[in-house]
């Protein structure tokens, strides 16, 4: 079963200089981290800090999201997933 997204909250989390969003599977709530280098692979131009980094998740959001429900469907069961810039196909 694919992943839904029907949360549309993300955060930026300045210690793992990271964007944490959430999926669903079912009624298991699945969290993700997206690094700072994948969000700047799908966009060159975006700033490393916050505003950079929330502004490239939120233009790229779809291509994220299949790149995660990739992730997820491995079935590799983890507490939480991080998308690194080799996943952002």
């Amino acid at each position: 079963m694919a992943l839904s997204f029907p949360n549309a909250s993300r955060i930026y989390d300045a210690r793992q200089r990271c964007v944490r969003f959430w999926a669903y599977d079912e009624a298991l709530e699945i969290p993700f981290f997206v690094e700072a280098d994948a969000l700047c692979r799908v966009d060159p131009s975006a700033t490393r800090d916050e505003p950079g980094l929330l502004n490239a998740f939120d233009r790229y959001r779809s291509r994220i999201f299949r790149s995660a429900d990739r992730i997820y469907s491995r079935r590799q069961r983890k507490g939480s997933y991080t998308l690194v810039a080799s996943d952002m196909k």
